[in-house]
């Protein structure tokens, strides 16, 4: 059974910077792209950052210049470096990947979600 962990979460003031991680585990042949989006309360999903297989990265404009999203394909893990963080960036965060399994098959996953509060 995939899953996908994460961690990082938490509180932080505005300025500040939190580190997310997200280890893919559990009958995968390999993985494909990896991302993470956010949701704050009463908001939809919406995209945060993405990485390809190749190291291609892509963010919101909202984030650029002060996120940056990385991978350990050794570990299957991606994580969301989130520096000079503002109150909007508080959000529930999610990552997920579509990973290719023994049986060939491709399916998308995500986590559970880790809390972002950014607040004085």
């Amino acid at each position: 059974q995939v899953q996908l962990v994460e961690s990082g979460g938490g509180l932080v003031q505005p300025g500040g910077s939190l580190r997310l991680s997200c280890a893919a585990s559990g009958g995968i042949f390999s993985i494909n792209a990896m991302g993470w989006y956010r949701q704050a309360p009463g908001k939809e999903r919406d995209l945060v950052a993405t990485i390809s297989s190749g190291g291609i990265t892509n963010y919101a404009d909202s984030v650029k210049g002060r996120f940056t999203i990385s991978r350990d394909n050794a570990k299957n893990t991606v994580y969301l470096q989130m520096n000079s963080l503002k109150p909007e960036d508080t959000a529930v965060y999610y990552c997920t990947t579509t990973a290719r399994l023994y049986d060939g098959r491709y399916v998308n996953y995500w986590g559970q979600g880790t809390q972002v509060t950014v607040s004085s």
